[in-house]
């Protein structure tokens, strides 16, 4: 089993940053992508950003240019840097982890953090 703790959240004033982290811990394995999904009152959770094993990433373009995702493979951690917040970008916001398990992808999700901005 993976255990993720994610952290960060909070309520900020629109312009604001708030920068989110998820620690993986228990029988990690391999980690392949790492990476963020939020999910607003009466919407459907949407994919923000992920980060592949290599390094590379990909962003909702709603965020490009605002949010960095980042990820310490030593730590287990992914990180998402939140800029230039907007009233729009609250949300609960879920870690999301695919582990390989041999020949097995499996996603593992944390329990989500509230970001609320303000206007």
């Amino acid at each position: 089993q993976v255990q993720l703790v994610e952290s960060g959240g909070g309520l900020v004033q629109a312009g604001g940053s708030l920068r989110l982290s998820c620690a993986a811990s228990g029988s990690i394995g391999s980690i392949n992508e790492m990476g963020w999904y939020r999910q607003a009152p009466g919407k459907q959770r949407e994919l923000v950003a992920f980060i592949t094993s290599g390094g590379g990433t990909n962003y909702a373009d709603s965020v490009k240019g605002r949010f960095t995702i980042s990820r310490d493979n030593a730590k287990n951690t992914v990180y998402l840097q939140a800029n230039s917040l907007k009233p729009e970008d609250t949300a609960v916001y879920y870690c999301n982890v695919v582990v390989l398990m041999g020949a097995v992808s499996v996603d593992y999700w944390g329990q989500g953090t509230q970001v609320t901005v303000s206007s």
